[in-house]
């Protein structure tokens, strides 16, 4: 048996790798690495500013928002704008609180440091602010705080008959469960009131009364006349896209600066627009009767309510729903139909079978798109919607510009982004985000 023989070719072929070396003598290596490690950090600093962008515009208040939706220290501290300093508040009840278990009954000791509480929010002026926390959950509360604080100095025992003097409300068994809940700061409450639902003197989950459930009735509308607009979208963007994509180019490019113009058109002009159109005196209803399809008495009413947040919103999300399509529609070749045609098939079943199943990733972009904006719109239905015609984004800015009940509007922000979220983990199990195509 002879030995194998190796040329010297072979044998430099078969050096290990770390005996290679640079021009400058450094290991290959060692070189290779050091240069992937410099691309990384170029690559990183590049996309920095728009990470760091991303962070403070997006990820930062979505944070802040979750956080305000389970906290809220109205109750429990008071912070002094002018000093910057913050006193604690409700420490004795607190204090009373925890060394008495849920569903005891307020005796002498719990009005005696009701008292005491009282009388730190009259010197630090916060009888308000925690009125209102629990006005949050328990409407009428805030006047009592107010009223009992400005008379705290007068209070003497028994604390318990004094301050059921001053107003009947404060033995209340439900006035004392929702300050136990709000003596913490963190709270899922708002969520419950989010879902119309609240805690009765046992602290269990229950309904809030039928007349005053209006959240979930609002999460409906929204959802349903959402899907309906982007039902709608879809109906009258499938033929304008499906024109774009095969007339001749230039013909196609006129077309579309026709799309594109409301973008280069504010929103509230066109929501304006609308409004001039779709009243009652407005140029809808004035053609129609001009044209005697309508009596002057029985003009339609077309504002102010669903069908107004309808058309105005359909109107300004087509070219959502347009583009998308467009851009699936564009590149399918048309000798595909033709091919089907000449084979037997009907111009119906060519469209069927050859035709949209190839457009059907545009369409799911485009639903994605107009949905997840129609959900969120607030200025189109807060001016042309009227009390039947909101959605649930105008009640969020209602908490926060009005009611200043920040927490709730959180919660109910906080159950929109999650509905949405959900949305986008169904479209992709279902149909597969690989297959968005937006351009």
């Amino acid at each position: 048996m002879t030995d194998a023989t190796f040329s010297p070719d072979e044998d430099v072929a078969k050096a290990p790798a770390k005996g290679l070396t640079t021009a400058d003598g450094r290991p290959l290596k060692q070189a290779l690495a050091r240069a992937q490690s410099h691309a990384r950090w170029r690559a990183f600093f590049l996309v920095a500013p728009l990470l760091a962008f991303i962070l403070l515009t997006f990820v930062v208040p979505i944070g802040q928002m979750l956080h305000r939706s389970v906290y809220n220290d109205g109750f429990t501290l008071h912070e002094d704008i002018g000093s910057g300093t913050q006193t604690p508040l409700m420490t004795n009840l607190k204090t009373w609180f925890k060394d008495n278990p849920a569903g005891t009954d307020p005796d002498e000791a719990a009005f005696a440091a009701l008292a005491a509480d009282l009388l730190v929010l009259r010197e630090v002026k916060a009888a308000g602010q925690a009125g209102t926390r629990i006005n949050y959950e328990l409407s009428g509360s805030r006047s009592m705080f107010t009223k009992a604080a400005r008379r705290a100095k007068k209070l003497e025992p028994p604390y318990k008959e004094a301050i059921l003097d001053l107003d009947e409300d404060w033995g209340d068994p439900m006035l004392w469960r929702v300050m136990r809940d709000a003596t913490s700061a963190y709270t899922a409450n708002f969520y419950l009131a989010a879902m119309d639902r609240t805690k009765d003197v046992d602290g269990n989950v229950v309904s809030v009364n039928e007349n005053r459930q209006v959240y979930v009735k609002l999460f409906t509308r929204t959802l349903m006349l959402s899907l309906l607009i982007t039902f709608l979208c879809f109906l009258l963007a499938y033929p304008i896209a499906h024109l774009l994509a095969t007339l001749p180019l230039a013909k196609s490019n006129l077309l579309m600066i026709l799309v594109l113009l409301p973008f280069w058109t504010s929103l509230l002009v066109r929501t304006t627009s609308w409004m001039v159109l779709l009243q009652s005196q407005g140029v809808v209803n004035d053609a129609l009767v001009s044209m005697g399809l309508l009596g002057d008495e029985n003009r339609l009413q077309m504002m102010y309510n669903q069908l107004g947040t309808i058309i105005a919103m359909t109107h300004i999300l087509l070219p959502f729903m347009v583009l998308p399509l467009y851009s699936v529609m564009r590149p399918i070749n048309p000798s595909y139909v033709r091919a089907a045609r000449s084979l037997g098939a009907t111009s119906w079943t060519a469209f069927r079978r050859i035709y949209f199943p190839q457009t059907v990733p545009g369409i799911g972009a485009g639903a994605l798109l107009v949905f997840i904006l129609a959900v969120g719109y607030y200025i189109t239905p807060a001016l042309v919607g009227g009390a039947d015609g909101q959605l649930i984004s105008n009640l969020i800015a209602f908490h926060m510009q009005k009611s200043l009940n920040w927490s709730l509007a959180a919660a109910l922000a906080a159950l929109l982004l999650g509905g949405i979220l959900l949305l986008y983990w169904l479209y992709d199990r279902l149909v597969g985000i690989d297959n968005l195509k937006l351009g």
